[in-house]
């Protein structure tokens, strides 16, 4: 059975997308730490992410980078973290979470419940900013 990552990358679940390749799909968080915290998703579904061949791994962080840079740009912070926790879906993925300090990237924090326009205002914002 497809994870939920892959049914978003399929389209069956809609998301607010940042950023696709043949490999990678990036989108936003809808149960955000803060505005702009984006998930970055192999399209092949791997539980954990030192499963992935070797040459992914590499062209995730690649992938990843100018999205780090365009959230950067996109949302205030002093920069964008980047976290592999692996345990709530098991489909390998990156957290992008703007931060300003190291307390942002604790996951035990109440997550937000943005609007749809907020989502989709910051989506265009990102999306504006990745070069």
């Amino acid at each position: 059975m497809p994870t939920v990552f892959s049914r978003i990358i399929s389209g069956e679940i809609p998301s607010y997308k940042i950023a696709e390749n043949e490999q990678f799909y990036a989108f936003l968080d809808i149960s955000p730490l803060c505005p702009g915290h984006t998930l970055v998703v192999p399209k092949l579904e791997t539980d954990y992410i030192f499963d992935l061949p070797e040459k992914y791994l590499e062209e995730l962080l690649v992938f990843a980078r100018p999205l780090a840079l365009a959230i950067q740009q996109s949302v205030p912070c002093k920069r964008c973290g980047i976290a592999v926790i692996g345990l709530e879906v098991p489909h390998a993925h990156l957290h992008l979470v703007p931060i300003n300090n190291a307390d942002d990237l604790n996951f035990t924090r109440p997550k937000l419940k943005l609007s749809p326009e907020k989502m989709k205002s910051v989506q265009e914002k990102i999306c504006a900013n990745i070069k």
